[in-house]
């Protein structure tokens, strides 16, 4: 009994979302006359698609900055990242440095792999010199530490591309239950805001 209460109680949720966002098929055949972006409808349609424009900005940064992670030098990182994303205000040296930190603690307090005087020496250090302060410390090292510092931030990097999707993939879903197609909700959401 309780299940055909739920179901019609969301039947009934799914009516009132498709009258309030459904386009009227009379309204649709008139509106070359009105094809106005900014009119109330299309921009209510327009905020069903706010947080997923945001999520795709979000994710295509991510995934620039993943590039320039992979295809620069360690030491030329955050000074690439800085100039092939001027619009950015953040200091890319601290960020870097604070996601090693973080990484490079899961190493020593988690796996127990490395020990603790790297961390502190990693905390020492800017971001740029990290490398290269490791090798002269451990010369007797047996790892590679370019390629885990390289490896804990594409990890981290990646972590945040997967997420970034994720939430594209719940707002998309979110349309879908409201009754439209998410194609057509990007496309008025792009006509609204005047983006090609």
């Amino acid at each position: 009994m309780a299940g055909e209460e739920t179901k019609r109680y969301m039947e009934l949720q799914m009516e009132e979302l498709k009258a309030a966002y459904a386009v009227d098929p009379k309204e649709a055949s008139s509106s070359k006359k009105k094809n106005n972006a900014n009119d109330a409808k299309n921009i209510e349609l327009a905020k069903l698609y706010e947080d997923a424009a945001e999520y795709e900005r979000e994710l295509e940064s991510f995934e620039a900055e993943l590039e320039v992670i992979n295809e620069n030098d360690l030491k030329d990182i955050a000074e690439v990242l800085s100039q092939k994303l001027p619009d950015e205000e953040r200091d890319y040296a601290q960020e870097l440095k604070n996601v090693l930190i973080a990484g490079w603690t899961h190493l020593v307090e988690v796996e127990q792999t490395h020990p603790v005087e790297q961390l502190e020496l990693i905390k020492a250090v800017e971001f740029c010199d990290v490398a290269e302060k490791l090798n002269v410390a451990y010369p007797d090292y047996k790892g590679d530490f370019s390629a885990e510092i390289r490896d804990v931030l594409v990890k981290r990097w990646e972590t945040l591309i997967a997420i970034k999707k994720e939430h594209i993939e719940e707002e998309i879903a979110e349309i879908y239950i409201a009754g439209l197609k998410p194609s057509f909700v990007k496309r008025i959401y792009k006509q609204v805001h005047g983006i090609k």
